[in-house]
């Protein structure tokens, strides 16, 4: 069906509303606390006490994977919306001041009761590798009927996160939301977000992909493995690259690479002083990128916004962007 109005909003995202604990640790703290090294590992609210306990002084961010790609495109300008679950409790008010501060639109009601507003605990190595430890908590309740069905359908593109795709209710909100975006006519960006997400639930992900229902998708190196069942990364790109109108595939200090509608186009990664902490690095590519790809621009330049995004990420603590991203673009394009 074809649009009948113009978008309120470029980008509206629903995604984990969660706050990120971010402390500078040692290897031999990751062994000792067996941690998947470098992975997400969703936890309970029991684990994600004893880690607390456990961190170095850590310092706290609103995040959530969806969260900080909006937050990324609302510091570029863009109007953006988000759809997210928290409790009422001190961490729900931080994430929704910090939300509304960035200036994105988030009305969701906060869920009174247990569980608690999620929260990911982030430790952070020498290397600037992250290990995440992820109690999902409220957010995993985002029920279909806490959707505002028109503000979905006022959206350029509805921006979905893997994440948040494990657990049952939200799924099943997703889904409507998919569905009701479709039928306006509005975009479907999906980001697959980790590999064990895949291995969940990729026979959903491949069907969706099968029938078209993503119009941009988002994956690293190791997701795209895990999906299309291909090692090498040009099998794994020629799989997709005929069944997604436009696909993006970023590759950490390797680049990325971005094929829409057969036209296909790389980038090298933007080098940085020192890699501080790779937390966000994938969805703020993906806010760069989504900031070219709304204005229409060349493939090329969406792939080096979205390179520069996630140089400036990686380059402090935090998954959300610290420097005028507008100002950065404006030099380094």
């Amino acid at each position: 069906m074809p649009e009948t109005t113009e978008p309120r909003y470029d980008v509206i995202a629903i995604g984990n509303a969660v706050v990120d604990v971010i402390a500078s640790c040692s290897e031999e703290l990751i062994e000792e606390l067996q941690l998947n090294r470098g992975g997400m590992t969703l936890i309970d609210e029991a684990r994600a006490e004893e880690l607390y306990a456990a961190m170095p002084p850590a310092r706290e961010v609103s995040g959530g994977s969806a969260a900080n790609t909006l937050a990324g495109l609302a510091t570029l300008g863009l109007q953006c919306a988000f759809i997210g679950q928290v409790a009422e409790d001190q961490l729900g008010k931080v994430f929704r001041h910090d939300m509304r501060a960035t200036g994105i639109d988030f009305d969701t009601p906060g869920r009174e009761g247990e569980p608690a507003t999620g929260r990911v605990l982030i430790f952070v190595t020498p290397d600037g590798e992250r290990t995440m430890n992820t109690f999902l908590g409220a957010g995993q309740f985002l029920p279909a009927a806490a959707l505002d069905e028109s503000l979905i359908a006022s959206g350029a593109i509805l921006y979905l996160e893997g994440y948040l795709w494990d657990p049952e209710e939200p799924r099943r909100a997703m889904r409507r939301a998919i569905a009701v975006a479709r039928e306006a006519g509005r975009k479907i960006a999906f980001t697959a977000s980790e590999s064990f997400v895949i291995e969940r639930h990729g026979d959903d992900f491949r069907a969706m992909i099968e029938d078209g229902v993503i119009d941009i998708l988002f994956v690293n190196e190791t997701e795209l493995a895990t999906l299309t069942g291909e090692d090498d990364f040009e099998a794994g790109l020629a799989a997709l690259a005929d069944k997604v109108p436009v696909l993006v595939a970023t590759r950490s200090e390797k680049g990325a690479v971005a094929i829409a509608h057969g036209e296909r186009a790389e980038v090298a990664a933007v080098p940085v002083i020192k890699v501080v902490d790779t937390t966000g690095a994938g969805d703020q590519f993906a806010a760069g990128f989504l900031s070219g790809y709304v204005k229409g621009e060349p493939l090329t330049r969406c792939l080096k916004r979205g390179a520069i995004c996630a140089s400036e990420v990686i380059s402090h603590y935090g998954p959300r962007p610290e420097a005028d991203m507008q100002a950065l673009m404006a030099e380094r394009l």
